[in-house]
This record gives C-alpha cells, structure tokens and sequence, in this order.
C-alpha cells in the first residue's frame, strides 16, 4: 500500500513540477493526435456525408468493411504502415520510418473509419424534413450539405472525439511507427510502457493521470457546447 501511495505523491510532484520529460511526450502527443484527427476529418466527414446520401451498389458492404475496421487492432495497422514505409517497402525512400510524419499517418488510418462510420450514422439520424424543407427554400447541393451538417453538428463532433479518443491514448502503432525515441516520438502512452517495463511506475502514473484529465476535459468541452 505505501508503494502505490508513494508512487501517486512522485507522479502528482512530477506533473507540479512540470517534468521536462513528461511534457515532451504530452505535446509529441498532442500534436501527432491533434495533426492525425484534423486530417482525418477533412477526409472523413464529406466521405461519411456522400455514403449517407447516396444509394449505390455496395454501399451496404462499404459500411459493414469500415464498422470492422473501427476495431482493427493498432499494432496491426503499425505492421502494416511499417510494411510500407520501410526500408525494404514501396515507400522507403520517404524515409518516414521513426518520425512523427509516420506516427500520424498510423493514427490517420485508425481514426479513419471510426469518424467515417460515426459521419454515417449522424447523418442518417437527421431528420429527413430537413433535407426537404431545405430543397423546397431552394437550397442548392451546398448549402443542403450545410443545413445537414449542422443539423447533424453534435454526433459529428461526437465521432470526432470518439476518433481522438482511439488514437491519444494507442500504443502499438506508435511503437512500431515511432520507435518510441525521447524527445522526438516519444508519447504518452509509448512512455507509460517503457517507465512501467524499467519498473519505474511513477513517470507512468504522472502520464496516466495526464491522459486521463485531457479524455476528462476533452469529453467536458463536448458536454458544455452540447448544452449550449
């Protein structure tokens, strides 16, 4: 029991004392997940917004192939984008392997089809009045799309936080991607696995309480703009 104890006073006098270490793979973290979750989006949502709209053949089977991939393990994405980008693959001589670039390309491909299904389901949930009532004000194809998003603004913004979610806190694909080096993609929770491997549970347990608080103050900010 004094162990733990102890541990949590070392991890609350580390975050106080704003560790030099620990910051550095919270802001590697905040800015590959941040960079990754933007991207996503921009691709995302519109993708998620035509599938919704449109009927065409397979667009069933479009939907059942990116609700599987929402739990594709991340270190098999690692594995994959390793394939790639290595020396021996295809993309090789980007030479991407073990730098950010990777890492946010590993997460794009993880928060892809969380926010593409989740687009999908929003859209469909808006009410299909809105849509007519637009057309009949003599909406065209953009500002439709607009009224529609709008609508639908809180479960986008609920697939975005669900995709931030899946990626701030993954480890395989940032490992394998990354190759966890200090200071240049070192992340939350690539630390917390090598602090916990040495034995060294404080540093670990500063992080966890870090990841912990930006998910709790990520998931408040959702909560205040949903009541607004």
């Amino acid at each position: 029991m004094d162990f733990i104890i102890n541990s949590f006073i070392e991890a609350f006098r580390l975050i106080f004392a704003l560790d030099q270490d620990v910051f550095n793979a919270v802001f590697i973290s905040l800015k590959v997940s941040l960079t990754a979750i933007v991207l996503s989006s921009i691709v995302s949502l519109p993708l998620g917004f035509i599938i919704a709209e449109k009927n065409f053949v397979g667009k069933r089977l479009i939907i059942m192939i990116l609700n599987t991939l929402m739990g594709v393990p991340t270190v098999v994405v690692g594995l994959l984008v390793y394939t790639f980008i290595s020396r021996q693959g295809p993309l090789g001589m980007l030479n991407l392997l073990f730098t950010s670039k990777a890492m946010i390309i590993g997460q794009f491909i993880l928060a892809f089809p969380i926010l593409t299904s989740l687009t999908i389901s929003a859209i469909q949930a808006v009410d299909e009045r809105v849509a007519e009532t637009a057309l009949t004000l003599g909406a065209n194809k953009r500002q439709l799309a607009y009224t529609v998003f709008l609508e639908a603004r809180f479960g986008l913004l609920a697939a975005v936080i669900s995709g931030f979610g899946r990626i701030i806190g993954e480890v395989g694909s940032a490992m394998i991607l990354g190759g966890n080096i200090k200071g240049v993609t070192r992340t939350i929770s690539t630390y917390i696995a090598l602090q916990s491997s040495m034995g060294e549970t404080e540093r670990g347990i500063a992080l966890g309480i870090i990841l912990i608080l930006m998910t709790f103050l990520i998931n408040l900010l959702f909560n205040y703009f949903q009541h607004r």
